[in-house]
């Protein structure tokens, strides 16, 4: 287990070092997660025992959210001031990413569909 969480950490650190290495105006984690979801490409999917590890950050992910209370109590001048904007921003960019996933998750369904008829036409 503790390998497992080693090896998230490590994509972790590998993206903060590329975007800080190539000063790219990117979130190192952001980059660290593509990194590994291009690994887990290569290797067919996660080992059984980093979807355990996995499975038990997300079960306690609700703990992460405790930094993000605490700077709403930090930031309350700012919120009362540009709460408005930053709501707003924030509804249109999570839709954006829903729209975006959708249509991201429709072409890889319609492309997967395709390779499994071309697939049984050769058997």
């Amino acid at each position: 287990m503790l390998g497992q969480l080693g090896l998230l950490l490590t994509f972790q650190l590998v993206g903060e070092f590329v975007v800080t290495s190539l000063a790219i105006p990117f979130p190192g984690p952001l980059c660290g997660m593509a990194l590994l979801l291009g690994y887990l490409c290569l290797r067919g999917g996660p080992s059984d025992k980093l979807f355990a590890v996995g499975s038990k950050l997300v079960d306690n992910l609700g703990l992460l959210f405790v930094p993000a209370g605490t700077a709403i109590v930090a930031y309350g001048a700012l919120l009362a001031r540009d709460g408005v904007a930053i709501i707003v921003a924030l509804f249109v960019s999570t839709l954006a990413a829903i729209f975006i996933s959708g249509i991201v998750a429709d072409k890889v369904a319609a492309g997967r569909a395709r390779i499994g008829e071309g697939h049984d036409r050769h058997l």
